[in-house]
């Protein structure tokens, strides 16, 4: 193992901030990594970490020397970079990371037709609703509903993310279609709560075509942390939602689904899909994955077929 490695290493522990988060992000044993970091201090001739039982802190000379780190990581991406560049046919590794739903629906199938058409690529794909540490973890993209947070990530917007409020006829036939904001809060929704985030929350227009927002509490008897269960329940006639188109696969008509408030306007937000990737690792192969990904959305997407009429709803 050569200094470099070491360097990168060294990188890794500083990060993650522990010797045994970086240990399992390499899959190496945490003592194996130790000794690779004490080999190197002893290779440098400097301590690079103070150790204690509680936490790690960088030496002064560690400071200078991570900034080292740094840049050797940042060339040897570089190099990489360049010779992927001159493949004749894309090769190599790309870790990928999504939304559960969205990449049950959309990138496992992007992955399937894009390791048919480039054999020599391999893929690593984690699909949860953990907001990954895109550069912490080493992933090349990450497809995420909202710009990121971190502003040295470079974002690529797919798609809106417009939702609907939806019901089942069932649902309809049970309650009555509501007619204001304040009737269908009254009645039962369905809560989506992952840990992160609950969305308990209807911000609507006051009246229709009105630009003036309004922000109501829902309430339900179902609160569930799968989007895929929560449209189930919706299906079912167990209460209303407001949903990601993308969430769809089908014409609501074809699942007995009716949206709500049509003439009433939603906000606009920003919370578009992206696909965001460290610019280190703006790789040839990690373009031709996004643009695979672009194409089976469509442009506009797909899911805006799903309610027919859309563009003219909640405007």
């Amino acid at each position: 193992m050569g200094m470099s490695t070491r360097l990168d290493l060294f990188l890794d522990v500083v990060q993650h901030g522990s010797f045994a988060k970086a240990a399992g992000i390499r899959n190496i044993d945490r003592s194996a990594l130790s000794k690779q970091i004490k080999i190197l201090e002893n290779d440098l001739g400097v301590r690079l970490l103070n150790r204690s039982t509680r936490a790690l802190s960088l030496t002064d000379a560690g400071k200078e020397i991570l900034k080292q780190a740094e840049s050797v990581r940042e060339l040897l991406a570089n190099t990489q970079r360049l010779a992927e560049s001159y493949h004749s046919a894309p090769k190599g590794l790309l870790r990928i990371t999504s939304p559960s739903l969205f990449g049950k629906m959309y990138i496992q199938d992007a992955v399937t037709q894009f390791m048919a058409e480039y054999p020599d690529t391999h893929i690593k794909l984690v699909l949860e609703d953990r907001r990954a540490d895109i550069i912490g973890e080493r992933f090349d993209i990450a497809f995420r509903i909202g710009p990121p947070r971190d502003s040295s990530l470079i974002a690529r917007k797919l798609a809106n993310n417009d939702t609907a409020i939806l019901a089942s006829q069932r649902f309809i036939d049970t309650y009555g279609e509501p007619k204001t904001p304040e009737e269908l809060v009254k009645l039962p929704a369905i809560i989506y709560s992952n840990g992160e985030i609950t969305a308990n929350k209807l911000i609507i227009s006051d009246k229709p075509n009105s630009d003036q927002m309004e922000t109501h509490v829902l309430s339900g008897r179902l609160e569930v942390n799968e989007l895929s269960v929560l449209l189930d329940a919706v299906e079912a006639g167990l209460g209303f939602s407001q949903r990601s188109l993308f969430a769809l696969d089908k014409n609501i008509k074809e699942k007995g689904l009716v949206p709500l408030l049509t003439d009433y306007k939603l906000p606009e937000t920003n919370w578009g899909l992206y696909a965001v990737y460290p610019h280190r690792n703006q790789t040839p192969l990690v373009k031709l994955f996004i643009d695979t990904v672009q194409k089976m959305i469509g442009t506009p997407p797909i899911w805006e077929s799903y309610i027919d009429n859309y563009k003219e709803m909640y405007k």
